[in-house]
């Protein structure tokens, strides 16, 4: 996997209700991402913001398109110094993604494009689709077989993307989010040495307790309503290492039920995933939906993140 560090380039479309309302999300940082693809063979990133700009018919936008020759956000995604900020890349009335994450994709997520097709040379735009997206989990801690998302997975009647420009490459949406665990392995791996004279600080020789500690009949409770049903779907789909990211998301939450810090990536995707959309349909069927809320304050506090 190629580790180059590609450059951000950003330049951003007119404010415009139809295309860059200019609201930041609500959850501040993405909480998921939803791969795109344009659809529109042969146009690059230069080609999509020359569109969106001008555009006044109808309403749509994403915030980045990615060619063989840049990265080119056209609306904030906290990349940069500016708050990310709603794009409209995901029909409004598509309930999958509230399903899924517990909030609409305009709302919490980025939209990223890929461009390919015609003079587009895929290898490139791919090795820099990929990077982008690593660099984003990594920055908000997003795990990528839970926190990236296809537009066709999301509007299946609809849409194909980005799973056509994939296959026109010669790639999958399985063979991506692997391609982006290694290029996030990679950057992890190729981080600069300490100077010599600095003494380097012992690692602990296993992690080290913290408080507080998720009540057991929580940890057991995510465990057995979402944890292994989540697995068990993945290995009946074939997917192994889908499967095998559950058995690890289960092993820290008995973790954090035994005085461990849970990692924050884990921590959103229960959330996000499961228990902002259990708490919606709690309330949409009358019934009392706090103690989803009670536990995902407890996730939380378990991950270090201030109460919401």
């Amino acid at each position: 996997m190629d580790e180059t560090n590609y450059p951000i380039e950003r330049r951003y479309v007119a404010v415009r209700s139809n295309t860059r309302p200019g609201t930041r999300l609500i959850t501040g940082c993405p909480a998921f991402l939803v791969a795109h693809d344009t659809g529109n063979p042969g146009a690059g990133a230069d080609a999509h913001f020359r569109y969106f700009d001008t555009l006044r018919n109808r309403t749509a936008s994403a915030h980045v398109f990615i060619d063989d020759k840049r990265i080119l956000e056209i609306i904030p995604t906290g990349t940069g110094d500016q708050a990310a900020e709603k794009a409209w890349h995901v029909i409004r009335n598509v309930t999958t993604d509230n399903e899924r994450f517990g909030y609409d994709a305009n709302d919490a997520a980025l939209g990223v494009e890929l461009c390919y097709g015609g003079g587009i040379d895929f290898k490139a735009a791919y090795g820099r689709y990929v990077w982008y997206l690593s660099f984003c989990c990594r920055k908000w801690e997003l795990d990528p077989s839970a926190h990236i998302v296809t537009h066709r997975q999301l509007d299946p009647m609809r849409k194909q993307d980005c799973e056509q420009s994939l296959a026109w490459g010669g790639k999958s949406f399985a063979e991506l989010i692997a391609d982006v665990r290694k290029a996030m392995a990679a950057s992890s791996s190729s981080l600069p040495e300490q100077p010599a004279s600095t003494p380097a600080l012992p690692l602990p020789s296993k992690p080290q307790p913290q408080q507080p500690k998720l009540l057991q009949e929580i940890g057991d409770f995510l465990i057995v309503s979402y944890i292994q049903p989540a697995r068990r779907f993945m290995l009946l789909a074939g997917d192994k290492a889908a499967a095998a990211h559950y058995e690890r998301l289960a092993a820290n939450v008995r973790g954090a039920a035994a005085g461990l810090s849970l990692p924050k990536s884990n921590c959103q995707e229960i959330i996000y995933n499961w228990l902002s959309p259990a708490w919606y349909k709690a309330k949409a069927e009358g019934r009392d939906p706090a103690k989803y809320h009670v536990m995902a304050e407890a996730l939380r506090a378990c991950a270090g993140i201030p109460a919401s």
